[in-house]
């Protein structure tokens, strides 16, 4: 009599190593060039190497992470053309996404988009730019599935995924506390007033100044 196979806890488990790597890569955890060391991401995981390995080595093919030759793997550094260039992109599909999103943003997803800019508000006077980049990526999926699109949604989040790294620059900047959530504030007038095409410009002006700051230090870098 044969016997059942197993459940693959091995699948699941690297899944779930993936799905928070690829989390902590989306909201800035990692610089650019810094080098993934398997045993240190394993124990603070707290699991296995195989899985971490598994789920870098995706991540790799994917184009969030660079394999270096005896190396392992490390984050990439985007020049500033290639920086223009996923600024332009992000502009483009999460400007399309915010005005779509509008439309279909109910009450309560307005209300919840309040609460995301005050602890934004407060993170940026406290200093945290971890919390800040935490609420923003949440204050902006909110609005892009409110549009309705997985596709738009899938496209946006590979380019989030490549903007991640970099996105800790922004507090390399002290003046750039100062304006980063303006933006938002106006994302939500513009909501409160049911104007699409303000929300959409509004998204825009948030990338494009993020963007002015990273492309400064980018340069500076190079």
């Amino acid at each position: 009599m044969e016997k059942e196979a197993a459940p693959s806890i091995t699948t699941t488990q690297q899944d779930a190593v993936y799905q928070t790597l690829r989390q902590w890569i989306t909201v800035g955890r990692f610089l650019p060039g810094e080098r993934l060391k398997i045993r240190n991401v394993a124990a603070d995981l707290g699991v296995g190497h195989m899985p971490v390995r598994a789920a870098l080595q995706r991540l790799a093919a994917e184009g969030a992470l660079v394999n270096v030759p005896n190396a392992g793997v490390m984050l990439p550094v985007l020049s500033v053309p290639e920086l223009d260039d996923l600024l332009q992109m992000r502009m483009l599909l999460e400007g399309e996404a915010a005005e779509r999103g509008s439309l279909r943003l109910t009450d309560e997803g307005l209300q919840t988009l309040r609460t995301l800019n005050a602890r934004m508000d407060q993170a940026l006077h406290n200093k945290q730019p971890t919390d800040y980049l935490a609420a923003n990526e949440d204050f902006h999926v909110l609005l892009y599935r409110a549009a309705g699109s997985p596709l738009l949604f899938s496209l946006i989040d590979n380019l989030w995924l490549k903007a991640g790294p970099i996105s800790n620059r922004l507090f390399d900047t002290p003046e750039a506390s100062a304006c980063l959530n303006d933006a938002h504030d106006d994302a939500l007038r513009a909501l409160e007033r049911r104007d699409s095409a303000g929300v959409r410009r509004a998204i825009e002006k948030d990338i494009f100044v993020a963007g002015q700051f990273l492309r400064r230090n980018a340069k500076r870098g190079a």
